[in-house]
């Protein structure tokens, strides 16, 4: 694909707020108003002292540990249950990218949805998709910024006969990343980018500045995409990572979808060696590609 834009910015997900006053397992309440202070801990006391007496085996409270508190075999205290859980699970990766948002505006989303009917079918109404492919692509250029200037416009250039006939809407990608492997967000992960012929609606496109030839790819975009595809996997449910060029074995692939019949073009971006640089430092991931180089998941 040729020339990308940059990036935007995604909402990132919270967890959701428990319902005002509701209480986890595990945690203290205040005593009630009628109830004296200090009187709520010694009737706990006697409480765990009647315990201990029934079932000696019973191990004694921890003395001098907060109320509602929990203390852990190495000493450390938790809140409650779930807590102790959450500090124990890895954290999730940082994002990788800085945004530089394209022109998403509700033209170019009406543009979208348009397309999305002629190719998808069905009735659409709206930008989201659900990510399960990375789709890596150069730009066909050396200039960052020229690609996002040309991302960013709404509707697709005339000039390319083949894209126009087929719809509207601009070209576009989720990711640009830059010479230098910075990488830009254009766009939130799962909104549409017209990128990839027949993978669209559940692929995440990558732009990487240069062309091969005149401007090849560098180690830095090299390392960048690699890191780039580690995040996007811990994100989503990414089970593939093609190059543009490796589309069209795909079509065989459940994940292939064009309502338009003959609608096929092809690509030689970024090129074997590039794919073969990336999937070297993802290898762990074991992440399908297409069939000839296709990994241990689906």
């Amino acid at each position: 694909m040729a020339v990308l834009a940059t990036s935007l910015t995604l909402a990132a997900c919270s967890r959701p707020n428990e319902p005002p006053g509701a209480a986890n397992d595990g945690s203290s309440r205040a005593p009630s108003a009628d109830q004296p202070p200090g009187e709520g801990a010694e009737a706990a006391a006697e409480a765990a002292q009647e315990a201990a007496e029934e079932d000696p085996t019973a191990a004694p409270a921890a003395s001098g540990a907060p109320a509602g508190s929990s203390e852990t075999a190495d000493g450390s205290e938790g809140d409650n249950a779930e807590g102790s859980a959450d500090a124990g699970a890895p954290a999730p990766p940082a994002p990788p990218y800085v945004d530089r948002l394209i022109n998403y505006d509700d033209a170019r989303r009406a543009l979208t949805v348009e397309y999305r009917r002629l190719h998808e079918g069905g009735d659409p109404q709206d930008v989201l998709i659900e990510p399960r492919l990375v789709v890596l692509h150069h730009t066909g250029g050396s200039s960052v910024d020229a690609a996002w200037r040309y991302f960013n416009r709404p509707k697709i250039e005339s000039g390319r006969k083949t894209l126009a006939k087929a719809g509207d809407v601009n070209v576009g990608a989720q990711f640009l990343v830059d010479r230098d492997g910075t990488i830009f967000r254009l766009m939130p992960e799962n909104w549409h980018a017209r990128h990839c012929v027949g993978f669209n609606h559940l692929a995440i496109g990558v732009e990487n500045v240069g062309d091969g030839k005149e401007h090849p790819l560098t180690d830095a975009q090299v390392e960048a995409n690699a890191t780039l595809v580690r995040y996007l996997a811990a994100t989503y449910p990414i089970t593939h990572v093609i190059g543009h060029n490796e589309a069209n074995s795909m079509r065989e692939h459940p994940y292939f979808h064009e309502e338009v019949a003959g609608y096929r073009t092809r690509k030689g971006d970024p090129g074997p060696a590039f794919m073969t640089a990336v999937r070297a430092r993802i290898q762990d991931l074991e992440l399908a590609g297409p069939p000839e180089t296709a990994g241990k998941r689906p």
